[in-house]
């Protein structure tokens, strides 16, 4: 925790097609993780009822906004759903956030240490 603000750190990551959505990628990885008592934190995109019962089965909290078509509405942790802070982190690095590299193993490779570098910061 720096400066009273929890400080999220990647644990893994998995590159996909430009056409695959992230959600379908993200259900696998969390059918594989010991989630429970665990929060699991993302974006409005995984607001996704096969995702939200998963974690609900691994019993986990879920801090994900809900999509804005949603006729109910659940609650969302704000103060915890800092994820996009993680993302703003990566894109200090310019080449992650222009996606210069062309080659998937490259950037995935980039990547990689990029992650190390914050878990080490």
């Amino acid at each position: 925790m720096e400066n009273g603000v929890y400080s999220f750190l990647p644990l893994r990551f998995e590159l996909t097609a430009g056409n695959c959505h992230d959600y379908v990628k993200g259900y696998e990885m969390l059918q594989n993780m010991d989630l429970a008592g665990k929060y699991v934190i993302a974006d409005r995109g995984y607001d996704m009822n096969n995702i939200l019962e998963l974690i609900a089965k691994q019993q986990a909290i879920a801090v994900i906004p809900s999509r804005k078509h949603r006729k109910v509405q659940r609650k969302c942790d704000w103060w915890l759903y800092n994820v996009e802070c993680l993302f703003n982190k990566l894109k200090h690095y310019r080449r992650l956030a222009t996606r210069y590299d062309k080659l998937t193993c490259t950037f995935a490779a980039f990547l990689s240490l990029a992650s190390i570098l914050l878990w080490l910061d």
